[in-house]
Formats: structure tokens, C-alpha cells, sequence
């Protein structure tokens, strides 16, 4: 078996994760009819689905489900969009990624947002590093964690492998 590090957050530690942050989303979004929820390759589009599901039971908006593909290596290549991003237009958009690092691919997604004129953007991970290299913020996080550049952090979100690890 494949170890995956050491076990910082359990997976009931991140249910509990999700529904403050799904709570917090509504919270600053309790004005609107609809919301855009855009999920950042496999895993920020999987968190994303996680609070969806959640703000579909605490609250009565009408959610946007969108995955952003894009190179985390070198997220200036292209941004690539499950919907025409024509359908975004004067919505509010939270941009879901398991973990920031540097913020370069939180930075772009915004970027390919900003083309069309939109209410707000706020962002949503996992787990903040705080290791920025970008003027971006994590608006709603589940975990800071304070880590080294040779750490490596996994957030496993199903099965029975399910945490944040540390390695």
C-alpha cells in the first residue's frame, strides 16, 4: 500500500471543513438567486461538488457547476472551460482548488473570469500553504497550514484514504 504521508485532517475533519466553508459561501453570497461554483481540475471540481451539495441543503440558491481545466504547472497556458463562459456574465463565482500553493493557478482562473463583467469572485481551498507568490487570498479555507517549499500536501476527498496529508 502506498503511503501517503502523515494524516493532518481526517475525513470527518473535512466534512466539518466543507460545511463551514459552504456555510460561509452562503453567507456572503445570502443576496443573490444563483451562484456560479467553478472547480479547478479534478480535485477543486470534486470539492466543489462536496459544497455544492451541502448549499443545496442550507440554501435556496441556484447553483452553476463548472470545471476549470488548466495546467497547474504552468496555469498561463489556457484555461479551459466545461461552459461557455458567455453564461457566467453578471453572476457571483467562487473558485474552488484543493490546495493554494503559490497562487499562480487561483490567479489565472480569476483572470479568465474577469473577461466578462461579473458581480464578485471569491476563492475556496482546502488547504492555504501560504506560500504566495500572487496578490490572491484564499476568501474561504478549511485549513492554513505553515509548510516548507519541499513539503507536499494531498487532499484525498473519497474513500477510505480520505484526509489532508502531509509528506
Amino acid at each position: 500500500m502506498k503511503t501517503l504521508g502523515n494524516k493532518i485532517k481526517s475525513a470527518a475533519d473535512i466534512s466539518s471543513s466543507i460545511k463551514r466553508i459552504a456555510y460561509q459561501i452562503y453567507e456572503n453570497n445570502v443576496d443573490q438567486t444563483s451562484l456560479v461554483i467553478a472547480g479547478i481540475g479534478k480535485e477543486g471540481t470534486q470539492l466543489a461538488f462536496l459544497l455544492g451539495d451541502v448549499l443545496k441543503v442550507i440554501s435556496p440558491l441556484r447553483l452553476i457547476h463548472v470545471n476549470l481545466e488548466m495546467n497547474k504547472s504552468n496555469p498561463r497556458d489556457t484555461v479551459k472551460s466545461s461552459s461557455p463562459i458567455e453564461n457566467f456574465k453578471d453572476h457571483s463565482i467562487v473558485i474552488i482548488d484543493d490546495v493554494l500553493d503559490t497562487g499562480s493557478t487561483l490567479i489565472y482562473a480569476v483572470s479568465y473570469f474577469l473577461q466578462i463583467p461579473v458581480k464578485q469572485i471569491n476563492t475556496a481551498v482546502m488547504v492555504n500553504r501560504n506560500h504566495k507568490k500572487y496578490p490572491i487570498k484564499a476568501d474561504f479555507k478549511g485549513i492554513s497550514l505553515s509548510t516548507s517549499l519541499n513539503d507536499h500536501v494531498k487532499v484525498v476527498l473519497e474513500g477510505e484514504e480520505s484526509g489532508i496529508y502531509l509528506s
